[in-house]
């Protein structure tokens, strides 16, 4: 008789054992099949992670020009980036905060022309303040790289209340000599949370007269050519700060320039989700391993229960490789319904099982839109692929094949007249 037919007739006839040895399976496939989906989550959510929370990296040098701050930002290992243009400016129809305390003197002294401190910009989001949380948008939006063509303005929130100001109402302000007057048009005010000075303060160093225009806008009301106060770079991952040193060496010159790293919250949102991705592996390891040697000890007891009918099986003339290949077939025939059983657990409970141990991220404020951000890091996303049920499968059937060839060597060292005498 076929010895897998054979395989066949013995998982029917022995109905309870086959059950248990099912079950077994189905766990140890479920399990497999949840650090899999473990692995694959924890690694696109890393991918998000890096796109969306990156590196800052944040370049300072006497005599950064926009220009070379541009051409910093275009190295690929670049996301994202925003130099920070300062300048000043007067109000025209525009009534710009004053300190309430007396001036040193005792005496008024001369209006300062330029009360505004306007700060040019590419991408606000990549402000410190604001990438930070301390700053935040209260109203309308704020500036990105593709206002740079616009004469747009995003203000704060104690310059708004004293000049009636809303997300639409245009400001007017003039450059520092008066001589380049300028409509701009209200996108967004934020909150900044620093408080008033006690003392006397100039009118243009106080956080409420603060405006952020687009990079363009500030080099036609700036007096002079212009230099950047710093550039703030954004990059995937901290391995890639070497790269982008290397470019503004390049770019700025070898010495001259600072260049500082903080990768806080990358470390603080990315690191835990490598640790859960490092674990979903050693959780794949120590099962396959466990499954096998828990199913190779089975195998061996069946083996020893089925002495009798392997001596039958050699007296009639089987030989013995047919032996091992039947206890093989058993165990394969109950590994594949096993799989699609995990499968269809995964898809049922993986999402939530992910949730539990990589946890859904709440869409943090962005900077940049003063609204829950659609990039921002989202919860992992748990998937039941073909490639991933066909690695358990292959995995499974790697295991019913160990569990039965390595305890079947004994079945060789069998004799069938030895194996009848002792069951007389």
């Amino acid at each position: 008789m076929n010895f897998v037919k054979r395989a066949g007739m013995s998982l029917g006839a022995r109905k309870s054992k086959t059950a248990a040895l099912l079950a077994i399976f189905v766990v140890l496939c479920t399990l497999l099949l949840g650090g899999f989906l473990l692995q694959a989550a924890a690694a696109r959510q890393e991918a998000d992670a890096q796109r969306v929370i990156g590196v800052d990296v944040t370049v300072r040098q006497k005599g950064l020009t926009p220009a070379l701050a541009d051409e910093l930002g275009a190295s690929d290992v670049v996301n994202r980036y925003n130099p920070r243009l300062p300048v000043r400016a007067a109000a025209r129809g525009l009534a710009p905060l004053t300190s309430d305390a007396p001036q040193p003197g005792g005496e008024a002294g001369e209006p300062d022309q330029a009360p505004l401190a306007v700060n040019g910009v590419r991408d606000a989001g990549l402000l410190l303040p604001f990438s930070y949380g301390s700053t935040k948008i209260t109203a309308g939006r704020g500036i990105g790289p593709e206002d740079a063509d616009r004469d747009i303005a995003l203000i704060e929130r104690r310059l708004a209340d004293r000049n009636h100001l809303a997300v639409g109402d245009i400001v007017r302000v003039l450059s520092a000599d008066g001589a380049h007057p300028m409509p701009l048009k209200v996108v967004g005010i934020f909150q900044d949370p620093t408080q008033d000075p006690s003392s006397w303060t100039p009118p243009h160093e106080l956080p409420g007269n603060t405006l952020y225009v687009p990079m363009a806008t500030a080099q036609q009301l700036g007096t002079d050519t212009g230099t950047v106060g710093e550039a703030v770079y954004r990059i995937g991952s901290p391995d890639r700060a070497e790269r982008l040193h290397a470019e503004a060496e390049r770019v700025l010159g070898e010495s001259g320039f600072d260049f500082r790293v903080n990768d806080k919250a990358y470390q603080d949102q990315v690191r835990p989700i490598q640790q859960v991705g490092v674990f979903a592996g050693l959780i794949v390891q120590v099962i396959a391993l466990a499954g096998a040697l828990i199913l190779g000890l089975i195998v061996t007891l069946q083996i020893r229960e089925r002495r009798t009918e392997l001596g039958v099986l050699l007296a009639m003339g089987e030989r013995k490789w047919k032996l091992i290949g039947q206890h093989a077939a058993e165990v394969a025939a109950v590994a594949l319904p096993a799989v699609a059983v995990a499968a269809l657990a995964g898809q049922l409970a993986g999402q939530s099982a992910g949730d539990a141990l990589l946890g859904p991220q709440d869409d943090t404020p962005s900077a940049q839109h003063g609204a829950p951000d659609p990039g921002a890091v989202a919860g992992p996303t748990v998937r039941v692929e073909p490639g991933t049920v066909g690695r358990v499968a292959g995995i499974g059937l790697g295991i019913s094949l160990v569990s039965t060839v390595v305890p079947g060597i004994g079945i060789l060292r069998l004799h069938p007249r030895s194996i009848l005498t002792d069951s007389e």
